[in-house]
């Protein structure tokens, strides 16, 4: 697993979405992660040091697997830039289809008044 800095995961993730638009997947996780040992982080506890946490960010092709570690103050600028991301490679997904209740309604609506009008022309004829 290649650990990389925020920027060059980005840009290394597009070119995993690049590569499997074809065919394939890339699976993509996110883990909260002090990137200590659990016995580090017991001294630290001991000795009321502060833990800082981080998100671990794990991405594979099934192939080749990068991993990067983004902490709070750089959280929002990625979480942006990964949201991007995701937007412009999810192309292939179908929107959803929705009915909305005001339309169903109308259109329950409108055949009875057209059978009304046409009930009503043939009565006055």
């Amino acid at each position: 697993m290649v650990r990389l800095q925020p920027d060059p995961f980005l840009n290394e993730l597009t070119n995993m979405f690049e590569r499997t638009t074809e065919k394939g997947s890339v699976w993509v996780t996110l883990k909260h992660s002090s990137d200590k040992s659990k016995v580090q982080r017991n001294k630290m506890k001991t000795a009321g040091e502060k833990i800082e946490y981080r998100c671990l960010i794990r991405a594979t092709d099934g192939k080749k697997t990068i991993s990067t570690m983004v902490g709070a103050k750089d959280h929002q600028r990625f979480q942006s830039s990964y949201a991007t991301i995701l937007k412009a490679r999810m192309t292939a997904l179908k929107k959803r289809e929705r009915k909305d209740k005001r339309k169903t309604a109308d259109s329950d609506k409108k055949p009875d008044s057209k059978k009304r009008s046409s009930a009503a022309k043939k009565t006055s004829n």
